[in-house]
């Protein structure tokens, strides 16, 4: 048995778990405190960056306190499998900062810009600790919706509708302010409503209580929801690529090197996402 002396000293932090989110909260903060030291980045893949950094600091940081303090044996009724909980929200950190270290290396990396090397460093830093700990995690074969298969759906449905309002946001940003047409702003408006309906649809599995709240069975709901967001993101990828790529004739931005790099990763996290709610549609066709 170890120092109980020593355990007390260290507090949540003296398992390998705990060093291991101490680091992730070390590493994403460097890297957030980098950035606003050097000038805080007001672009959408910036604003991006610096959210999935404070995400990641927040998170291990409630998943420490409340374990140390046993306050997830009181949230039982409400949380029936913290394993699984905290399994989940370790994965979609994992998620969220390889996304911001890629963007981050992409858009604002150089071989002069020692400041944002420095970052990225950090940033892949905490991805390996987040990558670790969520391997750790899920060797121990946790039980519950974020470890099935729908919740992994669901995650990686918000998270990419995420990236792809994120880079259809940053193509308005630096396009030309006056080509805007409804139909892309449209595309914008049905990544936003399908994020927020997935969240809620993913608390909701979670929470049991708040489904009693539900007219319908939350099984019926998905169903209906799946089979709306189908239609949605197919309409979206037509009206994404009738609208966008009718311009290839001139470039919009002021940036050459990044003409259609948001365009693209529009188009492809619409196509993405049309895939993975099409298999939960399956999905949910099977479970009725």
């Amino acid at each position: 048995p170890g120092n109980p002396n020593l355990s007390r000293m260290c507090g949540p932090f003296n398992g390998f778990q705990g060093i291991l989110r101490l680091l992730e909260i070390i590493f994403s903060a460097v890297a957030l405190i980098i950035v606003i030291i050097r000038g805080r980045m007001v672009v959408p893949w910036g604003v991006w960056c610096e959210f999935v950094w404070v995400f990641c600091i927040i998170v291990p940081m409630v998943l420490l306190v409340v374990e140390s303090r046993k306050w997830h044996i009181l949230l039982a009724a409400f949380l029936p499998n913290w394993a699984d909980l905290t399994c989940g929200l370790t994965e979609v950190c994992g998620t969220m900062i390889i996304s911001a270290t890629v963007a981050f290396a992409a858009v604002f990396v150089c071989l002069t810009c020692i400041a944002d090397i420095l970052c990225f460093i950090f940033s892949l830093a905490a991805t390996v600790c987040f990558l670790i700990d969520g391997v750790k995690q899920k060797m121990t074969h946790p039980s519950g919706y974020m470890s099935s298969l729908r919740g992994s759906l669901r995650i990686l449905e918000a998270f990419v509708a995420c990236v792809t309002l994120t880079a259809a946001i940053d193509h308005f940003v630096r396009g030309e302010w006056f080509y805007k047409p409804f139909g892309m702003v449209l595309c914008a408006i049905i990544f936003g409503v399908c994020l927020l309906v997935t969240a809620v649809i993913t608390v909701l599995n979670l929470l049991k209580l708040l489904q009693c709240l539900l007219v319908f069975k939350l099984s019926l709901l998905e169903l209906v929801f799946n089979v709306v967001a189908v239609v949605l993101y197919l309409l979206a990828v037509i009206l994404w690529t009738v609208f966008g790529y009718r311009r290839y004739m001139y470039n919009p931005y002021t940036c050459i090197k990044c003409a259609f790099a948001d365009m693209n990763a529009v188009t492809v996290g619409s196509i993405l996402n049309l895939i993975l709610y099409t298999v939960d549609l399956i999905l949910s066709l099977k479970s009725l």
